[in-house]
């Protein structure tokens, strides 16, 4: 197996078009990913605090994790490609979904149960049978296992939740100008000799990174690297919230979240073209027949008076938040203490409904649901602007609770639009206008062979 590098893998979907039309689009600096940045201002590495319950400096542009919050369950069998196609929302037989695919599991009234990562088993305990690796939120891999016997019946398959010995999960990434690829290159190098390692871009966000599995029973070395050799996993999700990426039951509520809230849709998680899953009629008619308010956007808190600028262009937006990371808002307040749900309001006053909710962070930055219209500069499909005001700033409360030793404040929250969903909402705007100019010149041409 050859050491994958990040910035050359090409994913099929709404996120991966997205960055291909940015290249497109700027022929003198083409963008792929996020490392193009790094190779173009040819700046040394740097190092930033990245979170207020560690000491260790980490750097967001390149590293390699092993991701102790998820884990995987085994699915092989004759029967397990066409169980899992009933009962999620993308399509396991599309050729772009090869490799391995984001998806989820959703309710019969369409909330999301789980959302995972699903993988194609070539070192599957059935050789030469369909075999499947499900990646889940490790805090509720027990619970979709039980999910799955329910809904088994007859099928004719295997279930098994893989113990970590057994298979282990890393995530990597490589931003900078760095022809030795680093301890993710490393990894790869020490297990090909067996073909045990698998390394698969991950599907959501084609800049985010790759995932490499490690089968560790047929590894001639369970463990080829040193602790000295990983990133924190703190390091993973800080990067992960940059780029608003929502994962688990933590920051998609189980029975709760809407797929296209959760950004499901433009994380080519879900295959409005096939055919029936659980959960589908309500998924349908939200995206064809309704307009999605809400979106989790990634938020970065702060005190003071003026809101930080964030702008909208890829390089400058994340040049701009490296240099906002901080381990605390101010002192003893971080993200870490505000409660998951906490409303976040008006400064000034309070709306009939809360513009926002918060879910998870780290440090400075995290996770919120966010009305669009309300939080950000955003202009919903047949509607017109005017109910968002840059000057309004938004607030969330922290501590005050029974117990809790932090005194009862508010901290400011500004929400942005990560510059790749600003892409893919570009490209759908000029599909749907493409489309809609193809109908009026059809429609004009059948009036003329009728007169």
């Amino acid at each position: 197996m050859q050491p994958v590098a990040t910035r050359s893998i090409a994913v099929a979907g709404p996120a991966s078009a997205a960055l291909r039309h940015r290249s497109a689009r700027t022929s003198a600096a083409p963008f792929v990913c996020l490392g193009c940045r790094s190779v173009q201002r040819r700046q040394p590495q740097h190092r930033r605090p990245f979170s207020a319950t560690t000491s260790t400096q980490t750097d967001l542009r390149s590293g390699l994790t092993k991701l102790t919050s998820r884990r995987l369950i085994s699915v092989s069998g004759p029967d397990a490609s066409k169980f899992l196609q009933g009962v999620i929302t993308n399509n396991i037989t599309a050729p772009h979904n090869a490799n391995g695919f984001y998806t989820g599991f959703l309710t019969a009234q369409g909330r999301v149960v789980h959302d995972v990562i699903i993988y194609p088993d070539e070192l599957g305990p059935e050789p030469g049978k369909q075999s499947f690796l499900i990646e889940v939120d490790a805090n509720e891999a027990v619970t979709l296992h039980k999910h799955i016997k329910r809904y088994k019946l007859r099928s004719k398959f295997n279930l098994k939740l893989l113990e970590p010995e057994e298979r282990a999960l890393y995530h990597t990434w490589n931003d900078v100008a760095d022809e030795s690829g680093g301890p993710w290159s490393k990894l790869v190098d020490e297990v090909q000799k067996d073909g045990s390692a698998k390394a698969v871009p991950d599907p959501r966000v084609p800049a985010f990174g790759s995932r490499v599995i490690v089968n560790q029973a047929s590894s001639s070395s369970s463990s080829p690297l040193s602790t000295g050799d990983l990133t924190p996993e703190s390091t993973y999700h800080l990067r992960r919230f940059l780029l608003g990426i929502p994962e688990g039951q933590s920051e998609i509520i189980s029975g709760t979240a809407l797929p296209l809230e959760s950004n499901m849709d433009v994380m080519n998680g879900i295959d409005f073209r096939k055919g029936c899953y659980v959960g589908q009629e309500l998924t349908i008619r939200t995206k064809h027949r309704g307009v999605v308010r809400k979106r989790i956007l990634p938020c970065v808190l702060y005190s003071g008076d003026a809101a930080p600028e964030i702008p909208d262009d890829g390089p400058g937006q994340l040049e701009a938040l490296e240099k906002l990371l901080k381990p605390e808002v101010e002192e003893g307040v971080n993200a870490e203490i505000i409660p998951q749900g906490a409303s976040i309001d008006k400064v000034d006053k309070k709306s009939r409904s809360a513009p926002g909710k918060w879910l998870r962070g780290i440090g400075n930055v995290g996770l919120a649901l966010c009305r669009l219209e309300v939080m950000t500069d955003t202009v919903l499909p047949g509607e017109t602007p005017g109910m968002y005001s840059p000057e309004q700033d938004f607030v969330v409360s922290v501590g005050g609770e029974e117990g809790s030793e932090v005194e009862a404040k508010k901290v400011k929250v500004k929400a942005f639009v990560p510059f790749w969903l600003r892409d893919v909402w570009r490209i759908e705007a000029e599909k749907a206008e493409e489309e809609r100019r193809m109908r009026e010149e059809l429609l004009r041409d059948r009036d003329i062979d009728v007169e």
